[in-house]
């Protein structure tokens, strides 16, 4: 989080509509966090949008389309790996946005299996909040319930390997399975 993914696929997206390329954006309809219908970056800058609740969706809205931007992937299913191919094999250019690792730290499907399909592959950091390094890792502040919980800089932090604290993030997972049982 806060390395600049929906920021970089704005400006992306921009260039193809100077190109006067036909472009759509996708996100999931579940990321309501600072508008319905548009991505936005932290930075608030910001691209129409159609907002979809299953991957399968995507391409029957983006057949029109010369280039297909995806936001926030890491929230659709695996049918998104199977989209991105078939977008591409019918010419059009697949931009995808999300992130590689979940809060603890693991692999967060389905973006490391788009990675591996991908003809290019840009990864951003963030910078550590702690020490100011490079950031690869999410660190969840509060509790919460389950792999996905969205929520921006009141629920997030950037931090680097080293200042990483996966104890913190593994007694959230504990404290919310103990709540709910």
């Amino acid at each position: 989080m806060f390395s600049g993914k929906t920021e970089e696929l704005i400006r992306r997206m921009k260039r193809a509509q100077i190109a006067r390329q036909r472009i759509e954006i996708f996100k999931p309809a579940l990321d309501t966090r600072f508008s319905e219908k548009d991505v936005v970056s932290h930075d608030e800058s910001a691209l129409q949008s159609t907002p979809v609740t299953a991957a399968s969706q995507i391409l029957l809205l983006a057949m029109d389309a010369q280039v297909v931007g995806i936001d926030e992937a890491q929230f659709f299913d695996s049918d998104l790996i199977h989209v991105c191919n078939e977008l591409a094999k019918a010419g059009k250019r697949v931009i995808v946005c999300g992130l590689d690792q979940d809060y603890l730290g693991q692999p967060f499907e389905p973006i490391p299996s788009i990675m591996a399909i991908a003809e290019f592959v840009t990864k951003l950091h963030a910078i550590c909040v702690v020490c100011g390094s490079p950031a690869n890792h999410s660190q969840r502040l509060i509790q919460g319930q389950g792999r996905v919980l969205i929520g921006a800089t009141e629920s997030y932090e950037p931090r680097c390997r080293e200042c990483f604290d996966l104890k913190l993030s593994s007694q959230e997972v504990d404290i919310a399975a103990t709540k709910s049982d």
